[in-house]
């Protein structure tokens, strides 16, 4: 058992036994330990950490698990159950939905989706006290940024994650509102109310106001003179807002400026678009625009610095939490320029970091393709005739002492170092076939004959392993191809060999398994053969056959013919055709 199942295992165990912060821990070192990333462990994860209500962490595992297995409709369950854990009704009620698109049948999904809506329904029926719309402001982060009533505040991650839930569910607002001083302060600024003022009013008027009437105008609220001091602070909201305008339109600015880069790029006039891009990414900060320069540097043959640029791209990226599709596409390219500059290494890890923010079918080829081609270069560069021969002397050594195994390691380093010597495939071959394993020498043997054609001895050793393993039809039919080679190229040479072996094969293949097998069980028994099979259903030979019965010198006649010869042969060797006394 692996450590990270013994993790899981002990893992489940804790969350059984409800001791979820345990449950983390070990989960968390499951995954640590996993050689291949596992959704369930993020999934278990999750639900461990949303029954400690710590719902962020709970979605960031469970959107983790559906990013690895997006067909698992569990994982859809967890990120419906860590928005629902969030107050985010309308994501949980997509992820549940989701959840039964792949499985109509989940029970949990079905749940969860009844729970979401009917808390839905409670959310609209309650009144939001007129917030709904305040906090529905898309700008509203930025002004309160702005404010400096309220800047300081919003340097607090919490509380701006706060202030986002409320978009969705203004209501929840009024259970925090006096449980958090930092709302008052928020709310106040931005209903344009001086809290610094109504404080002072609270504290002072009621002693003061009966012993000094000349000082009540000032610290008192029943006079006319607190509404002109409410509109102050309506005129000093006025530059925030101004603030948010400018920013608009630099990013309006900044699309005008990609746009045109966009053109210049298709009309391969690189260096007047890497301007417009740089303007763009000057004006507004969205890695698009650095993804774009890059691609044009790319086309200028200028690897390194695109390299550059993709490399502060995904590192701005992460700060401004940019879509992981998008650095996603950073990294590809970054893959792309290694790949130019003959960096395989590099361009292969920067393509599985894509791959791990984004799976694309078109990055997992280029993976697939730059893997294979650093493979081929490493193999490449490793081919050396001269160690190639002394590992072949070496194999030759282990061979004769017969020592099997080193023998088959030596003839491996000679493959290696040349590959294309057709001797370090047949001696391999030979070796493998001592330690019985003949599968792997008809292998070697093909990859010889592959190499070299006319390499005798690889036919020979490749019959002899497929006779080892009783594929007798096929060890005929590359004695046949041997004896046409040897013929050719050695003047038979090897043609007593080759008739040894082919007589092996013949009486091996078709021995009965009864000496008293009768001609009907003979029969019976060839047939099953399928050589033998086509040979009896071979209108030629059955009228030939039909001949031999009646007049027994015709076969002879007809065996002049080597086809017929070899078919002859076969019949005779599977007991069909009998010879000698009956």
């Amino acid at each position: 058992m692996s450590s990270a199942e013994e993790f899981k295992q002990q893992g489940n165990a804790a969350f059984v036994a409800k001791d979820y912060a345990k449950a983390v821990e070990l989960f968390g070192k499951a995954i640590e330990a996993s050689e291949q990333a596992n959704h369930v462990l993020y999934s278990n994860r999750s639900a461990c950490y949303s029954s400690l209500k710590k719902f962020k962490e709970a979605l960031e595992d469970a959107e983790e698990c559906v990013k690895i297995s997006p067909s698992w409709a569990k994982g859809y369950n967890r990120v419906g159950a860590a928005q629902f854990g969030l107050g985010k009704l309308e994501d949980a009620e997509k992820a549940y939905k989701k959840a039964l698109e792949l499985d109509s049948s989940n029970k949990a999904a079905k749940d969860g989706l009844e729970q979401v809506q009917k808390s839905q329904q409670s959310r609209q029926q309650m009144p939001d006290l007129g917030l709904g719309q305040m906090f529905n402001d898309p700008n509203l982060i930025e002004k309160l940024k702005n404010n400096p009533k309220t800047a300081e505040l919003m340097k607090d991650p919490q509380l701006v994650a706060k202030l986002a839930q409320y978009r969705t569910n203004p209501q929840a607002i009024s259970q925090d509102l006096f449980s958090d001083t930092r709302l008052m302060t928020i709310m106040a600024a931005l209903m344009g109310i001086d809290l610094n003022m109504g404080a002072a009013s609270d504290a002072q008027s009621a002693p003061e106001a009966p012993m000094n009437t000349a000082a009540e105008p000032a610290e008192t609220t029943s006079s006319s003179e607190p509404e002109s001091k409410k509109e102050e602070p309506e005129k000093k909201e006025t530059e925030p807002e101004a603030m948010e305008v400018d920013e608009n339109g630099s990013q309006l600015a900044a699309e005008e400026e990609k746009a045109e880069g966009n053109k210049l790029y298709k009309a391969r006039k690189f260096d007047q678009a890497i301007e417009h891009y740089s303007k763009a990414w000057e004006l507004h900060k969205d890695i698009t625009y650095l993804n774009n320069r890059a691609a044009a540097e790319y086309e200028k043959g200028e690897y390194e610095t695109a390299v550059e640029t993709l490399t502060k791209a995904v590192e701005e990226g992460r700060e401004l939490r940019a879509d992981y599709k998008i650095i996603a596409k950073s990294f590809a390219r970054i893959g792309n320029a290694y790949h130019k500059l003959g960096d395989l290494k590099k361009s292969i890890e920067f393509y599985q970091k894509s791959l791990t923010e984004h799976r694309n079918a078109d990055v997992l080829n280029k993976l697939r393709n730059a893997e294979k081609e650093l493979k081929k270069q490493e193999a490449e560069k490793y081919i050396d005739p001269e160690k190639a021969e002394e590992a072949r002397l070496q194999g030759k050594e282990y061979f004769s002492n017969a020592d099997w195994p080193n023998a088959v390691k030596a003839y491996t380093e000679m493959i290696k170092r040349a590959p294309e010597d057709a001797r370090g495939y047949s001696n391999r071959a030979a070796a493998l076939a001592k330690l019985m394993s003949f599968p792997e020498a008809i292998t070697d043997c093909d990859r010889a004959i592959e190499k070299d054609p006319n390499f005798i001895r690889a036919y020979i050793r490749k019959a002899s392993a497929q006779i080892a393993v009783k594929e007798f039809a096929a060890a005929i039919e590359t004695l046949n191809a041997a004896r046409s080679k040897d013929s050719e190229v050695n003047n038979g040479a090897n043609a007593r060999e080759i008739d040894q072996l082919f007589i092996k094969a013949n009486s091996q293949r078709f021995q009965p398994g009864d000496a008293n097998e009768t001609p009907e069980q003979t029969y019976q028994r060839a047939m099953k053969d399928p050589e033998v099979a086509a040979i009896m259903q071979d209108p030629v030979m059955q009228s030939i056959l039909q001949q031999a019965q009646q007049n027994p010198a015709a076969l002879q006649e007809h065996m002049q013919n080597p086809e017929v010869f070899r078919k002859i042969q076969t019949l005779i060797a599977a007991g069909i055709i009998r010879t000698g006394p009956r």
